[in-house]
Protein backbone atom coordinates (compact mmCIF):
# COMPACT_ATOMS: atom_id res chain seq x y z
CA UNK A 1 0.00 0.00 0.00
CA UNK A 2 2.77 2.33 0.73
CA UNK A 3 3.81 1.88 -3.32
CA UNK A 4 0.37 2.51 -4.12
CA UNK A 5 0.58 6.11 -2.61
CA UNK A 6 3.75 7.29 -3.46
CA UNK A 7 2.71 6.09 -7.21
CA UNK A 8 -1.06 7.99 -6.75
CA UNK A 9 0.56 10.94 -5.36
CA UNK A 10 3.15 10.94 -8.46
CA UNK A 11 0.85 10.28 -10.96
CA UNK A 12 -1.43 13.49 -9.62
CA UNK A 13 2.19 15.39 -10.50
CA UNK A 14 1.74 14.07 -14.02
CA UNK A 15 4.11 11.63 -13.55
CA UNK A 16 3.03 8.17 -15.29
CA UNK A 17 3.46 5.47 -13.35
CA UNK A 18 3.72 1.21 -13.68
CA UNK A 19 3.87 -0.86 -10.80
CA UNK A 20 5.99 -4.10 -11.19
CA UNK A 21 5.00 -6.88 -9.26
CA UNK A 22 5.28 -10.92 -9.93
CA UNK A 23 2.08 -12.46 -11.05
CA UNK A 24 0.61 -14.71 -8.53
CA UNK A 25 -1.89 -16.28 -11.13
CA UNK A 26 -1.93 -15.05 -15.38
CA UNK A 27 0.44 -11.88 -16.59
CA UNK A 28 -2.28 -8.91 -16.69
CA UNK A 29 -2.23 -5.37 -16.75
CA UNK A 30 -5.26 -2.77 -15.63
CA UNK A 31 -4.93 0.71 -14.17
CA UNK A 32 -5.48 1.23 -10.82
CA UNK A 33 -5.84 4.99 -10.42
CA UNK A 34 -5.64 7.12 -12.39
CA UNK A 35 -2.16 7.58 -14.42
CA UNK A 36 -1.21 4.11 -12.20
CA UNK A 37 -1.22 0.81 -14.04
CA UNK A 38 -0.15 -2.77 -12.28
CA UNK A 39 1.83 -4.78 -14.48
CA UNK A 40 1.96 -8.58 -12.98
CA UNK A 41 4.74 -10.54 -14.80
CA UNK A 42 4.95 -13.98 -14.98
CA UNK A 43 8.17 -15.26 -12.94
CA UNK A 44 8.34 -18.99 -11.47
CA UNK A 45 5.41 -21.01 -10.63
CA UNK A 46 1.58 -19.54 -9.71
CA UNK A 47 0.73 -19.02 -6.36
CA UNK A 48 2.17 -17.22 -3.33
CA UNK A 49 5.76 -18.24 -2.52
CA UNK A 50 7.69 -18.27 0.95
CA UNK A 51 10.30 -15.40 0.75
CA UNK A 52 13.37 -17.45 0.57
CA UNK A 53 11.66 -18.80 -2.92
CA UNK A 54 11.77 -15.57 -3.90
CA UNK A 55 15.52 -15.11 -4.39
CA UNK A 56 15.95 -18.15 -6.69
CA UNK A 57 13.11 -16.07 -9.43
CA UNK A 58 14.88 -13.06 -9.08
CA UNK A 59 16.65 -13.24 -12.50
CA UNK A 60 13.39 -14.95 -14.61
CA UNK A 61 11.67 -11.66 -13.32
CA UNK A 62 14.27 -9.35 -14.43
CA UNK A 63 13.73 -11.04 -18.12
CA UNK A 64 10.57 -10.26 -17.66
CA UNK A 65 11.38 -6.14 -16.81
CA UNK A 66 14.11 -6.02 -19.60
CA UNK A 67 11.71 -7.53 -21.96
CA UNK A 68 8.78 -4.79 -21.12
CA UNK A 69 11.13 -1.96 -21.35
CA UNK A 70 12.07 -3.00 -24.94
CA UNK A 71 8.68 -3.61 -26.49
CA UNK A 72 6.21 -1.48 -24.06
CA UNK A 73 5.80 1.82 -22.23
CA UNK A 74 9.21 3.75 -22.77
CA UNK A 75 10.86 4.33 -19.30
CA UNK A 76 12.85 7.01 -17.92
CA UNK A 77 14.04 6.02 -14.55
CA UNK A 78 13.38 2.51 -12.78
CA UNK A 79 12.93 2.65 -8.73
CA UNK A 80 13.53 -0.60 -6.90
CA UNK A 81 11.20 -0.99 -4.02
CA UNK A 82 13.86 -4.27 -1.45
CA UNK A 83 16.25 -5.75 -2.37
CA UNK A 84 15.15 -8.63 -4.37
CA UNK A 85 13.40 -5.90 -6.59
CA UNK A 86 16.65 -4.13 -6.62
CA UNK A 87 18.84 -7.43 -8.09
CA UNK A 88 15.81 -8.39 -9.94
CA UNK A 89 16.10 -4.97 -12.24
CA UNK A 90 19.40 -3.54 -12.20
CA UNK A 91 20.67 -5.16 -14.59
CA UNK A 92 17.79 -4.09 -16.77
CA UNK A 93 18.82 -0.10 -15.72
CA UNK A 94 22.69 -0.93 -16.97
CA UNK A 95 20.86 -2.88 -20.01
CA UNK A 96 18.82 0.24 -20.81
CA UNK A 97 21.08 2.77 -19.42
CA UNK A 98 18.41 4.15 -17.11
CA UNK A 99 18.33 5.58 -13.84
CA UNK A 100 18.17 3.50 -11.21
CA UNK A 101 16.66 4.88 -7.76
CA UNK A 102 16.95 1.98 -4.56
CA UNK A 103 14.46 1.97 -1.52
CA UNK A 104 15.03 -0.87 0.75
CA UNK A 105 13.00 -0.32 3.85
CA UNK A 106 13.89 -2.55 5.61
CA UNK A 107 18.22 -3.59 5.55
CA UNK A 108 19.44 -6.62 6.57
CA UNK A 109 22.19 -4.96 8.74
CA UNK A 110 19.60 -2.92 11.00
CA UNK A 111 17.52 -6.29 11.12
CA UNK A 112 20.62 -8.47 12.48
CA UNK A 113 21.40 -5.95 15.04
CA UNK A 114 18.26 -6.65 16.79
CA UNK A 115 17.46 -10.13 16.49
CA UNK A 116 14.97 -11.35 18.86
CA UNK A 117 16.05 -14.80 20.90
CA UNK A 118 16.40 -17.78 19.04
CA UNK A 119 16.09 -15.58 15.07
CA UNK A 120 17.82 -16.70 12.44
CA UNK A 121 19.59 -13.93 10.97
CA UNK A 122 19.44 -12.67 7.41
CA UNK A 123 21.42 -14.56 5.05
CA UNK A 124 25.18 -13.44 4.45
CA UNK A 125 23.69 -12.98 0.41
CA UNK A 126 21.18 -10.91 1.22
CA UNK A 127 23.68 -8.37 3.25
CA UNK A 128 25.98 -8.25 0.29
CA UNK A 129 23.21 -7.76 -2.17
CA UNK A 130 22.55 -4.48 -0.47
CA UNK A 131 26.04 -3.49 -0.38
CA UNK A 132 26.31 -3.86 -4.17
CA UNK A 133 22.57 -2.09 -4.57
CA UNK A 134 23.80 0.84 -2.52
CA UNK A 135 26.92 1.03 -4.31
CA UNK A 136 25.36 1.19 -7.63
CA UNK A 137 22.61 2.88 -7.44
CA UNK A 138 22.28 6.79 -8.78
CA UNK A 139 20.19 7.29 -5.62
CA UNK A 140 19.35 5.45 -2.09
CA UNK A 141 15.87 6.72 -0.69
CA UNK A 142 16.08 6.26 3.42
CA UNK A 143 13.28 6.62 5.40
CA UNK A 144 14.59 7.92 8.42
CA UNK A 145 18.01 8.89 9.65
CA UNK A 146 18.36 6.06 11.44
CA UNK A 147 17.93 4.21 7.84
CA UNK A 148 20.83 6.56 6.62
CA UNK A 149 23.47 5.94 9.56
CA UNK A 150 22.66 2.53 8.41
CA UNK A 151 23.69 2.78 5.04
CA UNK A 152 26.23 4.50 5.24
CA UNK A 153 28.22 2.84 8.18
CA UNK A 154 27.23 -0.59 7.90
CA UNK A 155 25.47 -0.90 3.93
CA UNK A 156 28.81 1.41 2.69
CA UNK A 157 26.06 3.48 0.92
CA UNK A 158 28.12 6.85 -0.54
CA UNK A 159 26.65 9.35 1.57
CA UNK A 160 26.34 11.61 -1.44
CA UNK A 161 23.71 9.63 -2.92
CA UNK A 162 21.29 8.60 -0.44
CA UNK A 163 18.66 10.74 0.51
CA UNK A 164 15.98 11.32 3.34
CA UNK A 165 12.49 11.27 2.15
CA UNK A 166 10.38 10.13 4.79
CA UNK A 167 7.34 8.32 4.15
CA UNK A 168 3.69 10.15 4.43
CA UNK A 169 -0.01 9.23 5.07
CA UNK A 170 -3.26 9.64 4.04
CA UNK A 171 -5.00 12.29 6.05
CA UNK A 172 -8.55 11.53 4.77
CA UNK A 173 -8.54 7.78 5.01
CA UNK A 174 -6.84 7.81 8.85
CA UNK A 175 -8.53 10.47 10.85
CA UNK A 176 -10.42 10.05 14.11
CA UNK A 177 -13.91 11.11 12.81
CA UNK A 178 -13.84 7.31 11.44
CA UNK A 179 -14.23 6.34 15.20
CA UNK A 180 -17.80 7.29 15.78
CA UNK A 181 -19.13 5.27 12.92
CA UNK A 182 -17.05 2.49 13.40
CA UNK A 183 -16.64 1.68 17.13
CA UNK A 184 -19.97 0.00 17.62
CA UNK A 185 -19.71 -2.55 14.48
CA UNK A 186 -15.92 -3.04 15.19
CA UNK A 187 -16.63 -4.09 18.31
CA UNK A 188 -19.14 -6.74 17.58
CA UNK A 189 -16.75 -8.17 14.60
CA UNK A 190 -13.89 -8.28 17.28
CA UNK A 191 -15.98 -9.55 20.46
CA UNK A 192 -15.10 -6.04 22.60
CA UNK A 193 -17.37 -5.37 25.00
CA UNK A 194 -18.12 -1.27 24.45
CA UNK A 195 -16.09 0.01 27.00
CA UNK A 196 -12.86 -1.70 27.31
CA UNK A 197 -9.71 0.30 26.21
CA UNK A 198 -8.28 -0.88 22.77
CA UNK A 199 -5.13 -1.63 22.04
CA UNK A 200 -3.74 -1.98 19.12
CA UNK A 201 -0.32 -3.35 17.22
CA UNK A 202 -0.45 -3.30 13.47
CA UNK A 203 2.02 -5.31 11.00
CA UNK A 204 3.68 -8.65 9.66
CA UNK A 205 3.56 -11.07 12.51
CA UNK A 206 7.42 -11.77 13.33
CA UNK A 207 9.80 -11.81 15.90
CA UNK A 208 11.10 -8.41 14.00
CA UNK A 209 8.08 -6.75 15.56
CA UNK A 210 8.30 -8.39 18.35
CA UNK A 211 4.28 -8.50 19.02
CA UNK A 212 5.31 -10.98 22.31
CA UNK A 213 6.47 -7.86 24.49
CA UNK A 214 2.94 -6.17 23.69
CA UNK A 215 1.20 -9.49 24.63
CA UNK A 216 3.37 -9.52 28.03
CA UNK A 217 2.93 -5.37 28.21
CA UNK A 218 -0.85 -6.41 28.39
CA UNK A 219 -0.38 -9.24 31.04
CA UNK A 220 1.54 -6.60 33.26
CA UNK A 221 -1.11 -4.25 32.63
CA UNK A 222 -3.88 -6.13 34.01
CA UNK A 223 -2.29 -6.53 37.05
CA UNK A 224 -2.19 -2.74 37.34
CA UNK A 225 -5.93 -1.78 36.27
CA UNK A 226 -8.97 -2.42 36.57
CA UNK A 227 -10.87 -2.28 33.44
CA UNK A 228 -8.55 -4.43 31.45
CA UNK A 229 -7.85 -3.23 28.39
CA UNK A 230 -7.70 -5.78 24.80
CA UNK A 231 -5.26 -6.35 22.92
CA UNK A 232 -5.64 -6.50 18.90
CA UNK A 233 -3.01 -7.87 16.91
CA UNK A 234 -3.54 -6.81 13.45
CA UNK A 235 -1.43 -8.68 10.55
CA UNK A 236 -0.41 -11.86 9.41
CA UNK A 237 2.88 -13.70 9.49
CA UNK A 238 4.87 -14.24 6.08
CA UNK A 239 3.93 -17.28 3.85
CA UNK A 240 4.64 -20.35 5.16
CA UNK A 241 5.92 -18.97 8.52
CA UNK A 242 3.32 -19.58 10.97
CA UNK A 243 5.44 -20.59 14.04
CA UNK A 244 5.86 -17.93 15.46
CA UNK A 245 2.05 -16.79 15.63
CA UNK A 246 1.42 -20.03 16.81
CA UNK A 247 4.01 -19.35 19.93
CA UNK A 248 1.79 -16.02 20.64
CA UNK A 249 -1.45 -17.59 21.02
CA UNK A 250 0.78 -20.06 23.14
CA UNK A 251 2.02 -17.44 25.23
CA UNK A 252 -1.13 -15.62 25.37
CA UNK A 253 -2.76 -18.75 27.01
CA UNK A 254 0.22 -19.15 29.27
CA UNK A 255 0.10 -15.66 30.71
CA UNK A 256 -4.09 -16.23 30.86
CA UNK A 257 -4.74 -13.67 28.41
CA UNK A 258 -5.98 -15.78 25.44
CA UNK A 259 -9.66 -13.79 26.29
CA UNK A 260 -8.31 -10.27 25.74
CA UNK A 261 -6.43 -11.13 23.03
CA UNK A 262 -7.67 -10.60 19.36
CA UNK A 263 -6.01 -12.00 16.40
CA UNK A 264 -7.70 -10.90 13.26
CA UNK A 265 -5.33 -11.12 10.60
CA UNK A 266 -4.50 -8.98 7.89
CA UNK A 267 -7.11 -6.02 7.52
CA UNK A 268 -8.15 -3.95 4.46
CA UNK A 269 -6.33 -0.47 4.64
CA UNK A 270 -10.23 1.07 5.67
CA UNK A 271 -10.49 -1.42 8.21
CA UNK A 272 -7.26 -1.26 9.76
CA UNK A 273 -8.58 2.87 9.42
CA UNK A 274 -11.16 2.01 11.16
CA UNK A 275 -9.38 -0.16 14.04
CA UNK A 276 -6.89 2.69 14.63
CA UNK A 277 -9.40 5.77 14.91
CA UNK A 278 -11.43 3.46 17.64
CA UNK A 279 -7.95 2.40 19.37
CA UNK A 280 -6.99 4.00 22.88
CA UNK A 281 -3.31 3.36 21.99
CA UNK A 282 -1.20 1.99 19.32
CA UNK A 283 1.73 0.05 20.32
CA UNK A 284 4.79 -0.09 18.22
CA UNK A 285 7.17 -3.05 19.75
CA UNK A 286 9.34 -3.69 17.10
CA UNK A 287 12.72 -4.40 17.78
CA UNK A 288 13.67 -2.39 14.63
CA UNK A 289 12.13 0.06 12.44
CA UNK A 290 13.01 2.01 9.10
CA UNK A 291 10.58 4.07 9.75
CA UNK A 292 7.60 3.14 11.45
CA UNK A 293 4.62 3.89 8.87
CA UNK A 294 1.90 2.50 11.41
CA UNK A 295 2.38 5.10 14.05
CA UNK A 296 2.30 7.91 11.46
CA UNK A 297 -1.32 6.56 10.00
CA UNK A 298 -1.94 5.94 14.23
CA UNK A 299 -1.18 9.40 14.58
CA UNK A 300 -3.53 10.54 11.73
CA UNK A 301 -6.28 8.42 13.23
CA UNK A 302 -5.78 10.09 16.31
CA UNK A 303 -4.34 7.57 18.65
CA UNK A 304 -1.39 7.83 20.49
CA UNK A 305 1.68 5.55 19.88
CA UNK A 306 3.44 3.72 22.91
CA UNK A 307 6.61 2.65 20.66
CA UNK A 308 10.69 1.50 21.82
CA UNK A 309 13.00 4.08 21.64
CA UNK A 310 15.03 3.62 18.72
CA UNK A 311 15.97 3.46 15.21
CA UNK A 312 13.31 5.15 12.37
CA UNK A 313 10.61 5.19 15.52
CA UNK A 314 12.33 8.32 16.31
CA UNK A 315 11.42 10.03 13.17
CA UNK A 316 8.01 8.73 12.98
CA UNK A 317 6.73 9.19 16.35
CA UNK A 318 7.29 12.72 18.01
CA UNK A 319 7.27 12.09 21.65
CA UNK A 320 5.20 13.70 23.89
CA UNK A 321 3.50 14.65 21.13
CA UNK A 322 2.35 11.91 19.18
CA UNK A 323 2.98 9.00 21.59
CA UNK A 324 5.37 8.20 24.02
CA UNK A 325 8.99 6.26 23.46
CA UNK A 326 10.07 3.79 26.03
CA UNK A 327 13.16 3.41 26.65
CA UNK A 328 13.29 -0.57 27.85
CA UNK A 329 12.03 -3.33 26.28
CA UNK A 330 10.72 -4.79 30.06
CA UNK A 331 6.99 -5.51 29.55
CA UNK A 332 6.51 -3.84 32.51
CA UNK A 333 7.69 -0.58 31.56
CA UNK A 334 5.22 -0.60 28.65
CA UNK A 335 2.42 -1.43 31.33
CA UNK A 336 3.78 1.30 33.22
CA UNK A 337 3.42 3.78 30.64
CA UNK A 338 -0.43 2.49 29.22
CA UNK A 339 -1.18 2.91 32.56
CA UNK A 340 -0.73 6.40 32.83
CA UNK A 341 -1.91 7.18 29.53
CA UNK A 342 -4.99 4.93 30.09
CA UNK A 343 -5.79 6.33 33.67
CA UNK A 344 -5.30 10.00 32.47
CA UNK A 345 -8.18 10.52 30.03
CA UNK A 346 -8.06 14.39 29.63
CA UNK A 347 -4.37 14.13 28.78
CA UNK A 348 -4.86 11.56 26.48
CA UNK A 349 -7.09 13.45 24.49
CA UNK A 350 -4.84 16.66 24.48
CA UNK A 351 -1.77 13.62 22.93
CA UNK A 352 -4.81 12.62 20.20
CA UNK A 353 -5.23 16.19 19.35
CA UNK A 354 -1.55 16.99 18.59
CA UNK A 355 -0.78 13.53 17.55
CA UNK A 356 -3.15 14.45 14.36
CA UNK A 357 -1.71 17.79 14.01
CA UNK A 358 2.13 15.76 13.94
CA UNK A 359 0.95 13.36 11.59
CA UNK A 360 -0.86 16.25 8.77
CA UNK A 361 3.01 18.03 8.89
CA UNK A 362 3.72 14.71 6.98
CA UNK A 363 2.16 14.08 3.68
CA UNK A 364 2.45 11.93 0.81
CA UNK A 365 2.42 14.92 -1.71
CA UNK A 366 5.37 16.05 0.03
CA UNK A 367 6.84 12.40 -0.55
CA UNK A 368 6.28 12.62 -4.05
CA UNK A 369 7.66 16.99 -4.83
CA UNK A 370 11.19 15.03 -3.09
CA UNK A 371 10.87 11.94 -5.13
CA UNK A 372 10.43 14.01 -8.39
CA UNK A 373 13.18 16.21 -7.36
CA UNK A 374 15.67 13.09 -6.98
CA UNK A 375 14.59 12.14 -10.28
CA UNK A 376 15.13 14.95 -11.86
CA UNK A 377 18.68 14.86 -10.78
CA UNK A 378 19.17 11.68 -12.47
CA UNK A 379 17.92 12.22 -15.64
CA UNK A 380 19.51 15.78 -15.99
CA UNK A 381 23.04 14.07 -15.40
CA UNK A 382 22.34 10.88 -17.44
Amino acid sequence: MLLLAVATALASRGVEVDLLTRASAAPSARPIADGVTLRELRAGPPGPLPKTGLVELADEFGEAVAKLARVGPRYDIIHAHYWLSGIATLPVAIETGLPFVQSFHTLAAMKNGFLAPGQEPEPEARVLSEMFLANQAGAVIAGSAAEVSALIDEVRAPADRVWVIPPGVDTELFRPARAAAADLPLRAELGIPGGRPILVVAGRVQPLKDQELAIRALAELHRLRGSKPVLVIAGEPPPGDHGYLDSLRALAAELRVSADVRFPGALTRESLADLLAVASVTLVPSRSETFGLVALESAASGTPVVGFRGSGLLASVADGRSGVLVDSRDPRDWAHTLDQLLGKPRSLARLSATARSHAEDNTWAMTAIELQGVYAELMSAR
